[in-house]
């Protein structure tokens, strides 16, 4: 039995509703961890970085972390698109944007960030290995297998759009990164008081450009797992963003106050 046979027999969508699947199931899944992501993290902050506090289990490297978690990302993404039949330009496009941000995130910045030696709980190693694995799986079988795009697509307004937006929020979440870096390497502490560029009017400017990037992503494929992302994106960093700027107004006094948490001029 073929990889596409075998893909269809068991994940194949039914417009029509006669069956439940297991795409249709893991959609709803991430939908669902949106929300409730959004809530707890108001209340609970991730256990790395700034926040490490013990009482959440074994740890490993921060390096390891995050290649491990983010692994199924590229991987399942990759899989989908080798696997179809959607090799045309439009479908090429969206592999090469996907992977351009998750070959850079699972090899590559794992090992620049800083504090890459520090312990990560391997707690959030598995759930977000997991979640990666049902974002992977829907966008991957959802872009590549469901969804259908012309070359007419490529000027369509969301294309267009949701291109402008993706490359925007990429170059913002990489540079703020790098930014981040280069502060901290010439800081005598671990966190120091972020300056310039987008750091002036925002606390967390690698947030917003990554909510930005996977806005574009769900406008350029218009599609419900593009959209499931982005709002999962969103849950995931604004309670992020908003608990990272009450930590740095706390810890340096001399913190702008006018700076908002992690949208320009307005939170």
């Amino acid at each position: 039995m073929t990889i596409n046979l075998i893909l269809k027999t068991f994940l194949t969508h039914d417009p029509a509703g006669a069956g439940t699947n297991l795409y249709d199931i893991t959609l709803t899944v991430i939908y669902c961890l949106a929300l409730i992501v959004f809530l707890v993290l108001f209340f609970v902050s991730a256990p790395y970085g700034k926040f490490t506090r013990m009482g959440w289990g074994s740890t490993i490297r921060s390096k390891w972390a995050w290649m491990i978690m983010e692994f199924p990302s590229p991987a399942l993404m990759l899989f989908f698109f080798v696997s179809s039949d959607a090799k045309q330009l439009p479908w090429t496009i969206f592999i090469i944007m996907w992977l351009a941000h998750y070959i850079h995130r699972t090899f590559i910045y794992p090992f620049r960030q800083s504090g890459n030696e520090k312990p990560y709980p391997v707690l959030l190693v598995i759930m977000a290995f997991l979640f990666n694995s049902l974002n992977g799986f829907v966008n991957g079988y959802g872009v590549f297998w469901l969804y259908h795009y012309d070359l007419a697509w490529l000027v369509s307004w969301q294309f267009i759009t949701g291109t402008l937006l993706f490359i925007t929020g990429f170059a913002i979440n990489k540079i703020s990164d790098s930014k981040l870096r280069e502060l901290r390497r010439k800081g005598d502490q671990a966190y120091v008081l972020p300056i310039g560029w987008l750091f002036n009017y925002i606390s967390c400017p690698h947030y917003f450009g990554e909510m930005v990037e996977w806005g574009g992503w769900a406008l350029l494929t218009w599609s419900l797992p593009g959209l499931g992302f982005f709002i999962f994106t969103v849950a995931n960093l604004f309670p992020r963003a908003i608990t990272s700027h009450r930590w740095y107004r706390d810890t340096f006094p001399d913190y702008p106050v006018r700076r908002k948490a992690v949208i320009p001029f307005i939170i």
